[in-house]
């Protein structure tokens, strides 16, 4: 099929309406990760915020002899929710798209999978945090590997190959940028997101469109299937609240008060939004001998295009008020930073650090072997000695540890401040 394509400020676009832009044009670096999963393990799971691309990618591996069932489709739907057994009966090397939506079901996999247990025979996809539905987490201990599916990274939207940026920091280097990015450019990056949807939509009002419907869908669809929410109505209001609040501590208390809930109740409503994929709270690292730390953790949204359209900003006030943007830029290096994590080759988990003499972090990653990165972000394009007191004192607490701090900034070149410790500019995330 012949498709027009045309390109502006980093983004492709298909004037064929019947192709989905994503399948045609956009490589997805968990492809890989759910092919070797499927080698040796019995279910594999896709998990990642509704129209993140796991149907495309699902449909796309359906190509190689596997049937896919979607319950999304109504007929589909009740016949696995009616009788999960007999559903299953019978299927194999078979694609079950949110399965989220008929959780009986994983029972009768589990049977399934513990009666034949070659591998590859189930890939699952789902919308909620599969991590997080109790009876998936009982049913597959041990079958079961998840893969996760964010919405697109800037290097899928390059079509480069699979960023090393984790692993190369990790070993002490401060990796290339992958293009030049400054300024306005990176304004409209951070402003547009990733979800594909999204990002095809040129004009500010019609992405923050996308994304307000998008929030609505869920609240209306997705929240009442996985959760037990009493005032549903509320979710939307704490979305707002939560953007207001991105980047900072949480204050359950303070969150509540203005949405007439008590703390309870907002760390309840919270943790569905985790679970939707929406918004995560990233614990404070700290070592047994660090007393001063505030042992809080801070809130970011997944996707900064949603935090963009929570908080209403068009570019035009972006560009007019560059103090709006410091949050916005935060939330896509944690969006890039999450997804870098997924596909590095190695375990990292992410945190961030605060003490009581509020010197703080905004990123620190941990690997297997308690190796330490910090990274410091700054939405300026110029950088001074002090910017990297925080990473300072991270580097003094983690010791022999501590690998390399970055400050990752709004310029061009990499600066490098201490043997330990640098500048560079935001592309290198990608490079």
């Amino acid at each position: 099929m012949d498709v027009a394509i045309s390109q502006s400020d980093g983004i492709l676009f298909a004037t064929d309406l019947n192709i989905k832009l994503e399948e045609y044009l956009y490589p997805r670096f968990a492809e890989n990760l759910v092919r070797m999963a499927l080698r040796d393990t019995r279910v594999v799971a896709i998990s990642g915020p509704r129209q993140s691309g796991k149907t495309t990618l699902a449909r796309r591996l359906a190509r190689q002899g596997r049937t896919y069932l979607t319950l999304d489709s109504q007929p589909t739907l009740a016949a696995a929710r009616s009788d999960p057994v007999a559903f299953i009966r019978g299927l194999d090397r078979v694609i079950i798209d949110e399965v989220q939506r008929a959780p009986d079901l994983l029972l009768a996999i589990k049977e399934s999978v513990d009666e034949d247990p070659r591998p590859g025979r189930f890939l699952l996809t789902g919308s909620a945090n599969l991590l997080t539905v109790k009876s998936m987490h009982e049913s597959l201990a041990g079958r079961i590997e998840i893969v996760s599916l964010y919405p697109l990274g800037r290097s899928e939207r390059l079509r480069s190959k699979t960023p090393q940026f984790i692993n190369n920091i990790f070993r002490g280097q401060v990796p290339r940028p992958a293009e030049p990015l400054i300024g306005d450019k990176l304004l409209r990056l951070v402003a547009a997101g990733g979800y594909p949807d999204a990002i095809k939509r040129r004009a500010d009002r019609r992405r923050q469109d996308w994304y307000l419907t998008y929030i609505k869908s869920i609240v209306e669809r997705d929240i009442p299937e996985i959760a037990d929410v009493a005032m549903p109505d509320r979710i939307p209001k704490l979305l707002e609240i939560c953007a207001r609040f991105a980047g900072q501590l949480t204050n359950l208390s303070e969150m509540g008060r203005a949405i007439g809930l008590d703390h309870k109740t907002v760390e309840h409503y919270l943790r569905v939004l985790e679970q939707i994929y929406l918004v995560q709270r990233v614990q404070p690292w700290s070592r047994n001998e660090l007393s001063r730390l505030v042992k809080t953790p801070k809130l970011h949204f997944i996707d900064s295009g949603l935090l963009t359209s929570m908080r209403g900003y068009s570019l035009a006030r972006l560009r007019s008020d560059r103090s709006l943007f410091g949050p916005l830029l935060e939330s896509f290096v944690f969006s890039e930073l999450l997804k870098a994590t997924a596909w590095a080759g190695q375990r990292v988990s992410l945190f961030h650090y605060r003490d009581k003499d509020l010197l703080e972090v905004d990123f620190v990653l941990e690997n297997s072997a308690g190796e330490i990165v910090g990274i410091e972000v700054k939405a300026a394009a110029s950088v001074v000695r002090r910017d990297f007191a925080g990473l300072e004192r991270v580097a003094a607490a983690a010791g022999t540890a501590f690998v390399q701090g970055i400050l990752l900034y709004d310029g061009e070149k990499s600066l490098s401040f201490a043997n330990n410790l640098a500048a560079a500019p935001l592309p290198t995330l990608w490079g």
